[in-house]
């Protein structure tokens, strides 16, 4: 996914890209800087994803199982599913945040300025020993106003995709699908919450692109948000995105796809189902 995510950020970032579609824009990233540019941030990329990744799923299980305890009865875990989804996808997000911050205001100088630095590790040192904590976490807000929505698009559409696609088979159908059904739903599942997850959270992209590479007045963070929104507009908040929709489909659908291939492995019990047409909390 470096590839793609280092195109959509130079889309945003470039005024010269603005209006470069994917194919075009990695051209020209190509023919100006070579190949290796594309794998520009390979490292904050993987890291960040790995931790943040595994702090959101673990605490997308452990939330929502907290939440339907809350809600007190099978039923009443039915009824309110969606709130269930939202805040346990919500709350799971903010923790996992703290540990992605940084390494994603690492990535986003390592793919816009070139020459910042060689790698992760230098990277790092260098924003953290000229602009302190505060650089480190300049982009804390915008990146909460765009993985919240994010890991709601991802947990919530998934969810109900799956519901959708249960809804009308019988419980010995669902015990006897086989692998490939069963692959077949996560991916397309995973595929329709990626693109949500994209679009929902897409603006906020923009302007934490546009936060860390130094843009923006002096002054607050929902002031330097707001005057960033007022100047991109609504096609200028979009700016990428269908990069980013390619690029989160496969990395949403890959996570799914992984998550589940190792807790089989590892024989873990599978997660709370608070499907409606089970009517009832399956473990």
């Amino acid at each position: 996914m470096t590839p793609i995510d280092v195109v959509k950020t130079r889309i945003q970032v470039d005024p010269a890209m603005a209006r470069m579609s994917l194919l075009s824009g990695g051209r020209r990233i190509v023919a100006q800087e070579g190949p290796a540019a594309l794998l520009t941030g390979f490292g904050p990329t993987a890291v960040g994803y790995l931790v943040q990744g595994g702090a959101k799923f673990a605490g997308y299980e452990f939330w929502k199982k907290t939440f339907v305890e809350i809600a007190g009865d099978q039923e009443s875990a039915v009824k309110y599913r969606t709130a269930i989804y939202l805040g346990a996808s919500s709350v799971a997000e903010f923790f996992a945040d703290i540990l992605l911050t940084p390494l994603e205001a690492t990535r986003i100088r390592l793919v816009s300025e070139r020459g910042y630095a060689t790698g992760l590790m230098t990277g790092f040192a260098r924003l953290a020993r000229e602009e302190g904590v505060a650089g480190l976490y300049a982009g804390f807000l915008p990146i909460l106003c765009k993985q919240i929505p994010y890991a709601i698009g991802q947990f919530t559409v998934n969810e109900f995709c799956h519901e959708l696609a249960f809804r009308t088979m019988s419980e010995e159908t669902k015990r006897s699908l086989s692998g490939p059904a069963k692959f077949g739903i996560s991916l397309g599942s995973g595929i329709v919450a990626g693109f949500a997850a994209a679009i929902l959270s897409q603006p906020a992209d923009t302007l934490l692109s546009q936060i860390n590479k130094g843009h923006g007045p002096q002054g607050s963070m929902p002031h330097r948000l707001r005057v960033l929104a007022q100047q991109a507009g609504f096609r200028g908040l979009f700016a990428g995105l269908g990069p980013r929709m390619i690029m989160t489909a496969g990395l949403v659908s890959g996570q799914f796809l992984l998550y589940g291939a190792v807790k089989d492995a590892l024989g873990a019990p599978p997660g709370l189902e608070i499907h409606k047409e089970n009517s009832a909390v399956k473990m």
